[in-house]
C-alpha cells in the first residue's frame, strides 16, 4: 500500500509564501514521478507542478512557473512545493500524488496519478 501525506498548507497573506510537503510510504518511490495538484471551491482539480527523480526533470503549470519551485528529498521520500508570492487565486486544497509512471514530458506528468494524499488547505487573503 502506498501512503502520501500532505502537511504545511495554512492561511497566508497574500504575496506571502508557504512550502508544502509530501512524506511517501510504502513503496520505494526512488523512481515514482511525483506532483502536486490543487482543487479550488468549485472547480475540477488541476495540474500544479511535477518532478521526475530521473534527471531531476521538473514541470510546471503556467499559473505557477516564476513562483512555484517542486524539489525532493529522496532519501526521506520526501517531496516538497515551494510557493512563493501567493495570490488569492491560488487558495486550494493542494493534493500529492504519484505513481510509477513510465513516459516522459509535459503532458506525461499532467494527467491523473494512481496514488493521492489527503490534501491540504491553503488559503490566501487579499
Amino acid at each position: 500500500q502506498v501512503q502520501l501525506v500532505e502537511s504545511g498548507g495554512g492561511l497566508v497573506q497574500a504575496g506571502g509564501f508557504l512550502r508544502l510537503s509530501c512524506a511517501a510510504s510504502g513503496r520505494t518511490f526512488s523512481r515514482y514521478p511525483m506532483a502536486w495538484f490543487r482543487q479550488a471551491s468549485g472547480n475540477e482539480r488541476e495540474f500544479v507542478a511535477a518532478i521526475s527523480w530521473s534527471g531531476g526533470r521538473t514541470y510546471y503549470a503556467d499559473s505557477g512557473k516564476g513562483r512555484f519551485t517542486i524539489s525532493g528529498d529522496n532519501a526521506k521520500n520526501t517531496v516538497y512545493l515551494q510557493m512563493n508570492s501567493l495570490k488569492p487565486e491560488d487558495t486550494a486544497v493542494y493534493y500529492c500524488a504519484a505513481d510509477p509512471r513510465n513516459c516522459s514530458g509535459y503532458g506525461c506528468y499532467v494527467l491523473p496519478y494512481d496514488y493521492w494524499g489527503q490534501g491540504t488547505q491553503v488559503t490566501v487573503s487579499s
